[in-house]
């Protein structure tokens, strides 16, 4: 930098030999009076040493010597003034290099240093040189620090001390040294000056970690080529990169002054190598809870194995955030999904583990297993390969014995399973763009709180996010989009799930489900399913829908609220249970369903939206309530809103208890399901025994088993039409089907009665 070459600006004053009327003998302001035809200075033409010069007596306390040009004084800018000068005869004085501050105004500013170190003149004709530098802040070696309020200034020097002296002064330069101050003018230090090599093989650590230190708030700079770092590495200072690193895969790298995606894809020049980096700065340090992808797109060409990039880390229970950018998979062997068959043997008698697995070292876990008398969604949680057992998610349905066995092991995005606990993870605004190739996240098998939060999943291949084990507690998914795999192909053949958990209190909120085979199944209690849309419909006629959100416990302790619940149907089993039969523990219970939205389109009439499905015999409903919700049917009537499915088993209607369907809106539904119901009956000849028959309104094809209330509607009256006063009885469980309930008066009458008819026990 020198503004005499870039900006063209004259520093250097003219030669005394171009005449003295340039310069002045007091501060150099026009007008000032000029050595011009001075008594005591002259021009020398060819002096020993300095050849034309200036030569002067001193006459004045403060001899001033200011050249009357206007010296700019720019921001930014450093100026030397530089003095030759020797004594000739008469009394040696001392010598300073001096200026005079002006505003651009033209005004004198006041206040500043304006004169430079003195130099003593000992000796006659040894020339000595006095300097110094003028600029606007106050850095080291700055002798005239004039801010930013001077405009220009007039320079030159003082003769101080004693009078009387001869002195000649070569002529006086000016010139730009901004250079000597740009280290500290500058932002950042450069790693080759603490020795960084390079070349891609010397060990550049131990040069990098000493630019950070000596950094001291500036940037580091990274130039161009390739640096060899040969273990972990933190660096407090931001960083610019020009060049790249090389870094052993378990080494770690905390730019923790520049902690962000497009630093480390500049340091790495890879985007994909990045992003692993990063993720391991983020669970091995702690001085950021976040790693930003600054809106960037990074295109991964293969699962990221989180605990295979941090060797070192176990588990992890500190918050973490991935946040703001978009990943795209790209096609690559890699996304494959592997597929085990094996035999294995299983004991109900200890639900989570299969045993004598054959070819067990090459089931993975995190493998998903399917076979007779397996509940989706069962996953491999560990393996013991020198014992030959697999530890398991959830218990197989099937019963004890050996069976042939199909591992699938499906390819993530994240993949977390490596860890023996994950908690107070966050994915937060990102968008996944799967293409078919790829699912989004395994977790880890223990763990709590992982957060998904205003998400973009587009195209999964097979999973969003799965659980091996119970590192889904508390698992919150907030404001997220999901668009399936399978748009195009009819619901019934579809093999997508967006998600499962096996643990209890996961949160799915405010969030969009699209076609997928199964949208979520849960184990466990405690959930909250809240104002979410999840569509599995298709594009076929009179067309079978399937289970959208399944509950695989019995007791759930849940609610279903203010949801779109969307051409799918709501399912209850308890297909984790390795006894399914009802034992001591709690049947099908604690379940809400409140204020949702039902939808069916182009539907078969024998659909439903809900459906128990127990897996084992004695099985019975003690605690569901349905209120609040619309039900309706586009394009064709439906028969009823609910059933029990009896593939396995039926429901033992006499145990059924605190079941509540009402306040519910129907339309295009051509049996409206109520629990208690309200039947109105007229008997218009005259009968001892009336029956009264609300088998079509109760839910599950229940029995008649309470009534709350009977009152009659007008007089009932005997064949003499005489008002019949006596009280009748009724009597519950009648017909075949223990469906129908007759009221039974001490004698023959008619008329109107209004019954309000239960087919449970409400308490």
């Amino acid at each position: 930098m020198n503004i005499a070459i870039t900006d063209g600006v004259t520093l250097m004053p003219p030669l005394f030999e171009a005449g003295l009327d340039q310069w002045s003998s007091e501060n150099g302001t026009a007008g000032s009076a000029t050595y011009a035809g001075a008594a005591n200075a002259a021009l020398v033409a060819a002096d020993a040493n300095f050849g034309s010069c200036l030569e002067m007596v001193k006459t004045q306390t403060t001899q001033k010597l200011r050249y009357m040009g206007q010296t700019p004084i720019l921001p930014g800018v450093y100026l030397r003034i530089t003095a030759k000068v020797k004594a000739v005869s008469g009394n040696l004085c001392s010598v300073r290099i001096a200026g005079y501050a002006m505003s651009a105004s033209g005004t004198h500013v006041s206040g500043l240093d304006e004169v430079g170190p003195s130099v003593d003149l000992t000796a006659y004709g040894r020339v000595e040189t006095v300097s110094a530098i003028v600029g606007t802040g106050a850095r080291g070696g700055v002798d005239m620090n004039w801010g930013t309020g001077v405009a220009y200034g007039h320079f030159g020097l003082d003769l101080t001390g004693l009078n009387n002296g001869v002195v000649r002064i070569e002529d006086i330069e000016i010139e730009d040294i901004t250079e000597a101050f740009l280290r500290e003018m500058m932002d950042w230090v450069d790693v080759r000056d603490f020795g960084a090599v390079g070349d891609g093989v010397t060990n550049d650590r131990a040069a990098f970690a000493a630019a950070d230190a000596a950094a001291a708030g500036r940037a580091i700079l990274v130039p161009e080529g390739s640096y060899y770092i040969g273990s972990s590495l933190f660096l407090n200072a931001p960083m610019r990169f020009v060049g790249t690193l090389v870094m052993p895969d378990a080494a770690r790298l905390a730019l923790a002054g520049s902690f962000d995606f497009p630093t480390y894809a500049r340091a790495f020049g890879d985007e994909e190598l990045a992003l692993k980096k990063g993720i391991q700065a983020l669970l091995g340090y702690t001085d950021h809870n976040s790693f930003d992808l600054c809106g960037r797109r990074v295109e991964l060409s293969g699962p990221i194995d989180v605990a295979a990039i941090c060797p070192d880390v176990t588990s992890f229970a500190n918050r973490r955030v991935i946040t703001n950018g978009q990943i795209n998979v790209i096609e690559d062997p890699a996304w494959v999904s592997s597929v085990v068959t094996s035999q294995a043997t299983y004991n109900s008698a200890q639900a989570y583990q299969l045993t004598g697995v054959a070819n067990i070292a090459n089931i993975p876990v995190g493998a998903r297993i399917s076979g007779t008398g397996v509940g989706r969604e069962v996953y491999v949680r560990a393996r013991n390969v020198g014992a030959g057992s697999l530890t398991l998610s959830e218990p197989l349905y099937g019963g004890s014995g050996t069976r042939t066995l199909t591992f699938t092991r499906d390819r993530y995005i994240f993949d977390f399973s490596g860890f023996d606990a994950l908690s107070r993870f966050t994915l937060d605004n990102i968008e996944f763009l799967c293409n078919g190739w790829a699912s989004v996240v395994m977790l880890a098998p223990n763990g709590e709180n992982f957060q998904m939060r205003d998400c973009w999943v587009v195209r999964p291949k097979d999973r969003v996010i799965s659980s091996p084990g119970r590192g889904c507690q508390n698992l919150t998914v907030d404001r997220c989009n999901f668009l399936s795999n399978e748009m195009s192909v009819p619901a019934q053949d579809r093999t997508s799930v967006a998600l499962n958990v096996n643990a209890n209190d996961a949160k799915i909120r405010e969030s969009v489900f699209v076609r997928f085979g199964l949208t979520m199944i849960f184990n466990g209690s405690g959930h909250l399913i809240i104002g979410n849309h999840w569509f599995q419909g298709d594009d076929e006629s009179n067309a079978t829908r399937l289970p959208g959100l399944v509950f695989a416990q019995t007791n759930v302790q849940s609610a279903v609220t203010g949801n779109y619940i969307d051409d799918n149907i709501i399912e209850w089993t308890n297909e984790y249970d390795a006894t399914p039969d009802l034992g001591t523990d709690y049947s099908f219970g604690g379940l809400t369903v409140t204020g949702n939205t039902f939808v069916h389109i182009n539907c078969a009439p024998w659909v439903t939206w809900f459906s128990v499905k127990p897996y084992g015999t004695g099985h019975f409903v003690h605690g569901l309530s349905v209120t609040g919700n619309v039900f309706k049917s586009l394009n064709g009537a439906i028969d009823r809103i609910e059933k029990v499915d009896t593939s396995f088993a039926t429901l033992d209607y006499w145990r059924m208890r605190n079941v509540v369907f009402e306040n519910n809106m129907f339309n295009a539904v051509n049996q409206i399901t109520v629990n208690p119901v309200f039947v109105q009956t007229t008997v218009a000849s005259v009968q001892a025994v009336w029956t009264v028959d609300a088998a079509a309104y109760l839910p599950f094809g229940g029995w008649a088993r309470n009534v709350e209330s009977l009152v009659a509607v007008g007089a009932v009256t005997n064949g003499a039409n005489a008002r019949v006063t006596a009280m009748p009885y009724v009597t519950v469980e009648q017909g075949a089907n223990h469906d129908l309930v007759t009221v039974t008066w001490p004698e023959a009458a008619k008329g109107k009665i209004n019954t309000v008819i239960r087919m449970d026990t409400p308490n």
